[in-house]
């Protein structure tokens, strides 16, 4: 949320659920990196969480029903505070808030405050898996969907606080933070739905023995922002990815299909398989141009290690989903480079076959491999050149959509 302007104003609705406590974190991220920030707060939700542990995360006073029918205010509270808004979050949903929302009810400040603004609405459902799973609940959530302003995060599964394991826990914070960054690039927009996108990511390690390989820097943090933004955008997408810390694993949308792989070989082999049925595909990841001749099953002492160590190359995956795929197919390169980044980015797109590429400059400050944001060029089959300015690598990957489907139309 670091690149989020300070003009942008979130208003975050708390219902009443033990996973009010998590919204603690999301308030607090969001006022620490620039956003306006009021929080509502229903009666039942005072039960977890004080109002002033709110006032206090937000910089601003959180309001409940106890302002709401309070007769200080000039104008009506939920009316300011629904011309105020530029995005509404609703975490956690409760069923009964859920319930309001399906039918048009308003009788609290939050449920008044939902009908009288225009803005996107971003849900985060928090129920027992029993509650959740009712067909009544399940109506009510579809109907509520059915309405465009309405976007979801969630519900995840797991153990709940009532010691069940099932579909109901509210997204984790770091989920919801996407979300909304999301929601405030797009607007709601599910522009990518009908599209399956198949994406690779993270760093190939080519191994000389049990214990020893070639590899590279790359965490793979740059593909699981460009699952996350197509995800966001209604696609359907799929995602294989090399060695991983499992704390960024954890990041990627429980709606997104995975594939972990090791090697470039098994790396080429699980893209090829899926080749056929991806519209656009994504070549994010870092991969291996040389490897070992060797391949020792135990661990060499290092006095029988070769020196040198022989190498061979190995196979250019995107140069051979090029040769393969349909004159149908969108095929995107990246190039990570350092120095003059447009040469070898523009001599990529035409050697490979690509119909864009993201030529990506890792030796500067705060981009490239290991950072939480990026920036570089956009070249299209042309060469057209589009610069995408340093931002976070969600806000990036939400740029090069924009710019795919834009390219990809005219």
């Amino acid at each position: 949320m670091t690149d989020k302007s300070p003009a942008a104003n979130i208003l975050v609705g708390v219902s009443g659920g033990i996973a009010a406590y998590k919204v603690c974190e999301v308030v607090s991220t969001l006022a620490k990196a620039g956003a306006e920030v009021r929080v509502i707060m229903t009666s039942s939700a005072e039960s977890f969480v004080s109002a002033l542990t709110f006032a206090t995360l937000s910089r601003h006073t959180a309001y409940t029903d106890q302002n709401f029918w309070s007769a200080d205010q000039a104008r009506p509270l939920h009316i300011e505070l629904a011309e105020w808004a530029d995005y509404f979050l609703i975490a956690p949903l409760t069923a009964n808030t859920l319930g309001k929302l399906a039918h048009g009810l308003a009788d609290n400040l939050l449920t008044n405050t939902i009908l009288a603004s225009t803005c996107p609405v971003l849900l985060a459902p928090a129920m027992n898996t029993d509650m959740w799973l009712q067909s009544s609940v399940q109506r009510n959530w579809q109907q509520v969907l059915a309405d465009e302003r309405y976007r979801a995060v969630g519900p995840a599964a797991g153990r709940l606080a009532c010691d069940r394991i099932g579909t109901g826990r509210m997204a984790e914070p770091h989920r919801i933070l996407a979300a909304l960054e999301s929601l405030q690039h797009t607007q709601g927009r599910c522009d990518l739905t009908g599209k399956h996108i198949l994406i690779s990511t993270g760093s190939t390690q080519e191994y000389i023995d049990a214990v020893r390989y070639i590899g590279n820097p790359s965490t793979g943090r740059m593909g699981i922002a460009l699952a996350t933004a197509a995800a966001h955008r209604g696609a359907q997408v799929s995602l294989v990815f090399g060695p991983m810390e499992p704390h960024l694993r954890q990041t990627i949308p429980d709606s997104v299909q995975t594939t972990a792989v090791v090697s470039a070989a098994d790396m080429e082999a699980s893209l090829m398989a899926q080749l056929e049925t991806a519209d656009w595909i994504i070549m994010a990841a870092a991969v291996a141009d040389m490897r070992p001749q060797l391949n020792v099953a135990g661990k060499l002492a290092k006095a029988d290690l070769p020196n040198p160590l022989p190498l061979e190359p190995v196979t250019d995956i995107a140069a051979q989903l090029a040769a393969k795929k349909r004159a149908d197919q969108t095929l995107v390169g990246f190039a990570a480079q350092t120095g003059d980044i447009i040469a070898p980015a523009l001599d990529k797109l035409k050697r490979k076959g690509l119909n864009a590429i993201v030529a990506n400059p890792v030796d500067q400050p705060e981009s490239g491999f290991g950072c939480d944001r990026n920036q570089g060029i956009f070249l299209d089959h042309q060469g057209h050149q589009t610069t995408l300015a340093a931002s976070t690598k969600l806000r990036m990957a939400h740029h090069i959509y924009d710019l795919l489907l834009t390219t990809l139309t005219t």
